[in-house]
């Protein structure tokens, strides 16, 4: 007891020696103070050392809180001014945060009406203030419940502020996101002009660094979402600090910050913004634990991030790979596309969960999906016949436009999804009127491009019901428009009267050949021309459009191997010529010339004497995985119509698969060319085995 008697004097001899002061500060509803120092004398302080004696609370004394004094507080102007004795250390704004728990008051106020401290072991800073000197605090989710429009949100605030700001603009946003888009713009107007705007502007300014981080980033989201421009000090303050206080991220924070910066546009605080977000991300990965916030940051961290940082992240995803969800395996292609990281263990594994969880699947995951994987040059056949088929099975619940949507991923793919396709075609011809001036373009397109209407039975109803409903738009179409539709039709051979005659008309063709995309525009007009004078049509094959001419593509190098072969199986390279181009801009690896039985190969200097008639020109065409339909050796648009112009201008036409011909021996090589070439009676019964088989 004589120790403790002893300590607790010195105590107090050291608190009346260091305390010469003390402290008035100025309480407002959003809880800043703004501190002012009054002098007091000596007696004071020994009144106050007297009792605080007697109440029992010396103990309290230096615990580094700040003590409130009950018979000097008064309030004015809707402030409370009260004094506070300085311990040990001053107290400065940064400290008087609500989410700080290093208060021990709060104040009561008593029938007399001065105020009372009462003292609790652990209370919050926010019951420093009493019921007459800040309002009880809202929430966000309170405020967006309770109020109906943005305006209503800033009357409460100019009513009674309650700290943090950020709650208003974040229930601000909740509110926006349920309005329609028309709504939403009259409302963002009120909002600008309403005359508590500038003040909670201005006190989301003074909060932001006292404020607990995640709400910062939430409040700096919404604000971006409403529409406050990028450039304004309110939200290039915010994103200063942002980065100053970056350092307090946690799992949330990140998350929150990954969605902040997809939100923003960019500009130099967002990307030194990004710069910070990749370091801290590279620092924290390994202690990352919720998925959903791992491709958060994933996707954030953008395209050009360094490729340690991706592999990294990659290597994270790996080893969570057990926890993923059917969400988390569909939103992964997504993730890695944002990245431009093709992870195919990711992307394989996420396949396999996502057709095994194919049944209740939306189809706008589907078509997210298609997409990463045409961004991501991810060729997953399985997984692109899963898809077709299960949306074939389920058709008749599916949107028309739903199942457009889906069919254009297919093709930018270039996967032909046949029975999809099919029942697709169906239902364009049991239902035309659903059809508009964009899906028109787009449906002839998809099946031009995949050479779909080749072989079908309904084929010329499809044909036909295209070309009326397009037909009911030339008062409206675009010339653009008017081409690509005119140039889906030349690709499936068919020409429609009323489009082709408008697409001719003087004044269209001038206005394609002095637009932006005039390049583009003579290459299929050129084929327009091609196709009116090679195919069997109406019109006269005198038609000039008076074109300019196409830059000739300068010459590829053959297909050496193929090259090799032809000479080894030919005897030599005088019996047929590489790189011939012929008319209509059209190019051949090689030509052959032969009689035309298939019998026999004429050299290049036998050709003359020989007749015209007497001789079968073989057109041999080196073609890429890219001008077939993915998975088939179905040919792709282009391709189709090259064969068939090919063969009206006398030319009988072999297709060389090139990575086929990589992989065979060179004996090999020669059997397959052979079995091509030459006629079947021509072979011997070895090359006739290998043909048929």
């Amino acid at each position: 007891m004589n120790n403790k008697a002893g300590s607790l004097l010195w105590n107090l001899k050291q608190f009346r020696t260091f305390v010469p002061t003390s402290r008035t500060m100025r309480l407002y509803p959003l809880g800043l103070c703004k501190p002012k120092i009054v002098y007091s004398d000596w007696n004071t302080l020994n009144d106050f050392h007297k009792r605080m004696q007697s109440s029992g609370i010396i103990r309290y004394l230096f615990q580094d809180a700040f003590i409130l004094k009950s018979d000097v507080g008064f309030q004015k102007k809707g402030m409370s001014t009260v004094t506070a004795l300085r311990i040990d250390r001053l107290l400065c704004a940064r400290r008087l945060s609500f989410d700080s728990k290093q208060s021990l008051v709060s104040v009561d106020k008593s029938n007399d009406g001065l105020k009372k401290v009462n003292f609790h072991h652990e209370v919050s800073n926010e019951d420093v203030l009493n019921n007459e000197t800040k309002p009880n605090r809202i929430s966000n989710s309170t405020l967006s419940q309770e109020c109906n429009s943005l305006s209503d949100v800033l009357d409460t605030f100019s009513k009674a502020p309650t700290f943090p700001s950020s709650n208003y603009f974040t229930a601000m946003w909740t509110i926006a996101k349920r309005l329609s888009d028309e709504q939403k713009r009259f409302e963002k107007q009120l909002m600008f002009s309403h005359p508590a705007f500038n003040q909670l502007c201005e006190h989301m300014m003074r909060e932001a660094k006292i404020m607990q981080y995640k709400y910062l980033l939430f409040s700096l989201h919404a604000i971006v979402k409403l529409g406050i421009p990028q450039n304004t000090l309110l939200v290039q303050t915010l994103l200063r600090v942002t980065q100053e206080r970056i350092n307090e991220c946690d799992d949330v924070c990140l998350s929150v910050l990954s969605t902040v910066l997809e939100a923003m546009e960019p500009c130099r605080n967002v990307h030194v913004l990004q710069a910070g977000f990749r370091i801290l991300a590279d620092q924290q990965v390994w202690k990352i634990e919720d998925v959903l916030t791992l491709q958060a940051v994933m996707k954030c961290i953008g395209k050009d991030a360094p490729n340690a940082l991706k592999r990294k992240l990659e290597m994270k995803a790996l080893k969570e790979l057990d926890r993923f969800s059917v969400v988390n395996s569909q939103h992964m292609f997504e993730v890695l596309a944002a990245m431009n990281h093709r992870s195919l263990i990711l992307l394989n594994e996420c396949s396999k969960m996502v057709l095994g969880n194919i049944h209740g699947c939306p189809l706008k995951i589907m078509i997210n999906i298609l997409q990463s994987c045409s961004d991501l040059r991810y060729y997953n056949l399985d997984l692109f016949k899963g898809l077709a088929d299960y949306v074939a099975t389920t058709f008749d619940i599916w949107k028309f436009k739903k199942v457009l949507f889906l069919l254009i991923s297919f093709e930018n793919l270039g996967f032909q999804p046949v029975d999809l396709m099919d029942l697709f075609m169906k239902r364009i011809v049991e239902e035309p009127e659903s059809l508009n001036m964009k899906s028109i373009i787009s449906i002839l397109h998809v099946y031009s491009a995949l050479n779909h209407v080749y072989k079908c039975q309904n084929k010329e109803q499809f044909l036909e019901v295209m070309a009326s409903a397009l037909t009911g738009y030339l008062h409206c179409i675009s010339s653009k428009n008017l081409l690509d539709a005119v140039y889906s039709f030349c690709l499936m051979n068919y020409f429609p009267l009323a489009p082709v005659n408008c697409l001719l008309q003087k004044n269209v063709i001038s206005e394609l050949l002095t637009s932006d995309d005039m390049g583009k525009n003579v290459h299929k007009l050129h084929i327009l021309d091609t196709c009116l004078k090679l195919d069997d049509t109406v019109y006269h094959n005198d038609i000039d459009l008076s074109l300019p001419q196409l830059p000739q593509e300068p010459p590829s190098l053959p297909n050496t191997k193929v090259t090799e072969v032809l000479s080894s199986l030919l005897g030599g390279e005088g019996h047929f010529s590489k790189n011939v181009y012929l008319p209509h801009n059209y190019h051949i690896d090689f030509e052959i010339r032969m009689d035309t039985n298939r019998n026999q190969v004429l050299s290049l200097s036998d050709v003359d004497a020989t007749s015209v008639t007497d001789i079968q020109r073989v057109a041999v065409l080196c073609v890429p995985k890219s001008a077939y339909c993915l998975g088939s050796t179905h040919p792709r648009g282009f391709l189709a119509m090259k064969m068939r112009h090919l063969n009206a201008m006398g030319f009988r036409v072999i297709l060389v698969n090139n990575w086929e011909m990589d992989k065979l021996e060179m004996e090999d090589a020669v059997t397959f060319l052979k079995t091509k070439i030459y006629s079947v009676e021509a072979l011997p019964a070895a090359a006739v085995n290998l043909q048929s088989t």
